[in-house]
């Protein structure tokens, strides 16, 4: 079984110096059409696409029992939090902040001439109020290795991934036009593809820009790139 939510049916909140997309329900954000529940799928509860302005960004705020995930799409982003992180994280970077019992961070755009453009998602941790932590995928990680799919989340950090506090999996990759791969998904779990840029098609589906897809009962999500493209996939529980 597959649900889409479209690009065009996320929810949107534009001011001042932040436009961003809600595949799920995000503040005054409310995605409309038939896709997914508007308030998750399965632990997954937020992907966000963010556009932040020059010299802008999200001031100092708190988190708790939240796994936070930025993926760097264009741009530099500058993150700050109370464990002392203070980095810039580039394009094709991830940064994890495990929130545990409590954190606060800020997330600006350190340029005064490029917007920057991220992914922001969120996961229900598998236990509470666990000691906060915090995680850098540096060097361009999902730019480089095109057409393969990379593995930068799980709870065990495998192959030098992030480690999740959350029984999921990320993984991201660029993929040229005519390009295939495959995630394996084991038994009893379930998928995410969300389309970063271009076009793909996805356990039988075409899949644009911005468009999420929720998968049921599949073994593997075959990937087919229809252009140049660039993808998500989450494994979860």
């Amino acid at each position: 079984m597959i649900s889409i939510r479209r690009a065009e049916d996320r929810g949107r909140t534009r001011f001042g110096w932040l436009d961003s997309w809600h595949t799920f329900a995000f503040a005054r954000g409310f995605p409309t059409g038939d896709g997914p529940d508007i308030r998750g799928f399965r632990g997954l509860r937020v992907i966000n696409d963010d556009i932040v302005a020059t010299a802008s960004g999200f001031d100092t705020h708190p988190h708790d029992n939240m796994e936070i995930i930025s993926y760097v799409v264009d741009g530099e982003l500058l993150h700050k939090d109370s464990m002392g992180t203070a980095e810039i994280i580039g394009e094709g970077e991830f940064q994890l902040t495990s929130a545990g019992s409590g954190i606060t961070h800020s997330e600006h755009n350190p340029s005064q001439d490029k917007p920057v453009r991220l992914i922001q998602i969120w996961i229900h941790p598998a236990e509470r109020n666990t000691t906060p932590r915090y995680e850098l995928l540096g060097e361009g990680f999902g730019r480089k290795s095109p057409g393969k799919l990379r593995l930068a989340a799980s709870p065990d950090g495998a192959g030098g991934s992030m480690t999740l506090g959350a029984d999921a999996r990320i993984w991201v990759g660029t993929i040229g036009a005519g390009q295939t791969d495959t995630v394996e998904i084991d038994a009893g779990r379930h998928a995410f593809v969300q389309v970063v840029r271009g076009e793909v098609t996805a356990a039988g589906e075409r899949l644009s820009e911005g468009d999420g897809a929720a998968i049921d009962d599949v073994g593997k999500i075959e990937i087919v790139a229809e252009s140049d493209a660039e993808v998500l996939v989450f494994d979860l529980a």
